[in-house]
């Protein structure tokens, strides 16, 4: 409404006040990060073709890169040796570094040196057709995610797998923080979102505590001593 009133004052020669006021938007609740399950993860790379894409979905999964910032990686951003890339403005126009893991670094690598001798510094490069040689780009990335998603018959997108390895993450005990690092959140509470679907920490701190809780239940002594 408040933008049909926007249209209409713009149009129209005789202009009314916009009755619909800022702030009184309704705010619709965001949905949840969806991630891939272990089993999905496998069967996903099993299904991959090619170095190229192995390493771009690698990447994504272990990194954490949205599909933009794989397709705008060059060259001079690696660095190989200490297992780390700079990803040059992200959401955001924000810098940041992320690591690389060991079988990342090894899709990476190997794609590298199956990469043809070019000029062109953006890694990733297009394999055929009129384009092949130039850098692929972020529709070209997710083409292929979209061929391999109908191959297994997953719900998957390039999102997902970053969704994942903040899942994953969280689910192996890493700090939220060190995560919103990883993933170029601005806001802690956006990482905070994956707590919410990380059901296998949750399951976990919850059995340890009530071990706990069950151990100074069945000796009355414990909870004394706790005291003191």
């Amino acid at each position: 409404m408040r933008g049909f009133y926007h249209y209409r004052n713009r149009e129209a020669e005789t202009p009314r006040p916009n009755p619909v006021k800022r702030g009184l938007a309704l705010r619709l609740p965001r949905p949840l990060p969806r991630f891939l399950k272990d089993e999905e993860v496998e069967l996903f790379f099993r299904s991959l073709k090619g170095l190229r894409d192995r390493a771009i979905f690698r990447l994504m999964l272990r990194c954490g890169l949205r599909v933009e910032e794989v397709a705008h990686l060059r060259l001079q951003d690696l660095d190989l040796a200490q297992r780390r890339i700079l990803v040059r403005q992200g959401k955001g126009n924000k810098d940041r570094v992320v690591y690389v893991s060991n079988d990342a670094d090894r899709a990476l690598r190997d794609y590298l040196q199956s990469r043809s001798a070019s000029k062109i510094q953006e890694i990733f490069l297009v394999n055929k057709g009129t384009c092949r040689g130039r850098p692929i780009s972020v529709r070209g990335i997710q083409k292929r995610m979209e061929y391999y998603a109908r191959k297994t018959g997953l719900e998957v997108s390039c999102h997902q797998l970053r969704h994942t390895m903040a899942t994953q993450l969280l689910n192996a005990d890493a700090d939220l923080v060190t995560i919103q690092d990883l993933l170029g959140h601005a806001r802690i509470k956006t990482t905070q979102r994956y707590a919410k679907i990380s059901n296998v920490k949750v399951q976990r701190d919850y059995y340890k505590a009530m071990e706990l809780i069950l151990q100074k239940s069945a000796n009355p002594k414990l909870g004394l001593l706790s005291l003191n």
